[in-house]
């Protein structure tokens, strides 16, 4: 979201929100990050990074793309992976102008906030009730991703209505962002199906949201035969 979109209390307001969810992601992420989470958590970044920089025009200035909330969380845990976007959304309004200074909070609010929260719920959510299998942690990381962007979406319309400064209705802006972001979300939640999937494949001890559940590869020495 650009600078301008929410007017200056509903923005401030949103940065307070904003600043308080990373504080707390701060402290939780000492628990999450060890000598496995960290290398990936960088990495993690850079993919969202990456896949942020791909946008879609909706409304009025504003724009959907990838989110990453959701894989970020069941990778390298909820605290940490709203770090991980915060960094990125931090980054991209310094250096590369694609979302506003003011809106700041906003931004991390709907897209590192919300996306993590939701999508990480529903992701343990669906592994309570699914077997405990490779396969079922895949389909609980598209569950997870495929709701937590419309519901990013959704958020945003709400903070919109609070303060939105634009000469375009709320139900117009409700149907655009909701509607393109329904079909954003089922981009994002088959990449991080693939991308959960491909890492439990190789290393699930990495997947954070999943350890335990899924044994890692095991290498056994056998004798060489002549």
């Amino acid at each position: 979201m650009p600078d301008g979109f929410i007017d200056a209390p509903v923005s401030i307001a949103a940065g307070a929100v904003a600043v308080a969810g990373v504080a707390v992601a701060l402290r939780g992420a000492r628990r999450e990050l060890d000598d496995r989470t960290a290398p990936l958590a960088g990495l993690t970044a850079a993919f969202v990074f990456a896949a942020q920089m791909l946008n879609f025009p909706v409304a009025s200035g504003t724009s959907g793309h990838l989110l990453g909330g959701a894989l970020a969380a069941i990778l390298v845990g909820p605290y940490t992976g709203v770090l991980c976007v915060a960094v990125v959304l931090l980054v991209q309004a310094l250096l590369f102008a694609d979302g506003g200074i003011t809106a700041l909070g906003v931004n991390i609010i709907t897209m590192a906030l919300v996306t993590v929260v939701v999508g990480y719920g529903v992701f343990r959510l669906l592994l309570r009730v699914l077997p405990k299998t490779r396969a079922s942690a895949t389909a609980a990381a598209f569950g997870g991703a495929v709701v937590s962007v419309p519901c990013s979406a959704l958020v945003f319309t709400l903070i919109y209505a609070a303060g939105g400064t634009a000469d375009v209705s709320v139900g117009k802006v409700a149907a655009a962002m909701v509607g393109v972001h329904v079909l954003i979300g089922i981009g994002e939640a088959l990449i991080t199906a693939v991308t959960v999937s491909s890492v439990l494949a190789v290393r699930p001890d990495l997947v954070y949201g999943a350890r335990g559940m899924v044994k890692a590869l095991e290498l056994h020495d056998e004798p060489v035969r002549v």
